[in-house]
């Protein structure tokens, strides 16, 4: 019998909130045992204070990287989609746009960090268009794959029928590469707060990564680590929301059996 997916949930909850108890006992003994200085490594038990005391300021500075976050998220998970359909319509411009896709990850992203600096601003344009950078690909390069592997049996059955290539793509290919889009916006849901992040240490003057920066100039460590832990929070949270949406479109698709 297949165990429910309430059921599921519970127990994938439950592992995680396990895991993280396991971290933080960790983090503890390496403390107590090292007996290393707080301003190198401060405590479970201080990082939560700071994040309590300070927990107005970190909120106002989580609420931008989110901002940021979220724009990029979409803004990248846009584009990927439509330049892979085009890229997937047209046999010319995936023999010459694909190989220069491809080419561009040879760059490091935090690479390009300044120079979206110097062009953009210090604002949160630039830390949009670095996430957007960062998640752009996958979501092209999943995507596209998908729809380049179609079952066959679903396209003879379209050839068979006379389907114009644009409907085939609408009704057949697109619900079958449902599941590899959802794969690749999985990991953008990771990815952009990384892009966010690197913008902000750059050049910023609010956000987590701003935040992480201004208090490690002030060795005020336990700061920077309760400003990393709700970065990690804010990360987890919106992965999650991309989850559930992700699974309720391949339910939408009805060719994938995911739980």
């Amino acid at each position: 019998m297949k165990p429910e997916s309430g059921s599921l949930s519970l127990i994938r909850v439950w592992e995680i909130l396990f895991a993280g108890l396991f971290m933080i006992l960790v983090w503890q003994a390496v403390v107590w045992v090292t007996q290393v200085e707080s301003f190198i490594l401060p405590g479970p038990l201080a990082v939560a204070s700071a994040f309590v005391n300070q927990f107005a300021l970190i909120w106002h500075h989580a609420l931008i990287t989110a901002v940021e976050v979220l724009a990029g998220l979409l803004l990248g998970v846009t584009a990927g989609i439509l330049t892979a359909l085009n890229l997937t319509l047209s046999e010319r411009g995936r023999k010459l746009i694909m190989p220069a896709l491809v080419m561009s990850q040879t760059i490091p992203v935090f690479a390009l960090a300044p120079l979206l600096t110097l062009w953009l601003g210090y604002g949160l344009a630039s830390k949009i268009a670095m996430a957007v950078l960062i998640v752009y690909f996958p979501v092209t390069s999943t995507f596209l794959d998908g729809l380049a592997n179609t079952p066959k049996g679903y396209l003879d059955l379209a050839h068979t029928m006379r389907s114009p290539n644009r409907s085939t793509l609408m009704q057949i290919r697109i619900p079958a590469a449902i599941p590899s889009l959802t794969s690749g916006i999985r990991l953008a849901a990771v990815y952009a707060p990384i892009g966010a992040v690197i913008g902000e240490w750059v050049g910023a003057s609010n956000g987590l990564g701003y935040l992480m920066l201004l208090a490690n100039g002030r060795v005020k460590i336990d700061l920077m680590f309760a400003a990393l832990l709700a970065l990690c929070i804010l990360t987890i949270t919106i992965r999650a929301v991309v989850v559930l949406l992700c699974n309720r479109a391949e339910k939408w698709s009805g060719l994938s059996e995911r739980n």
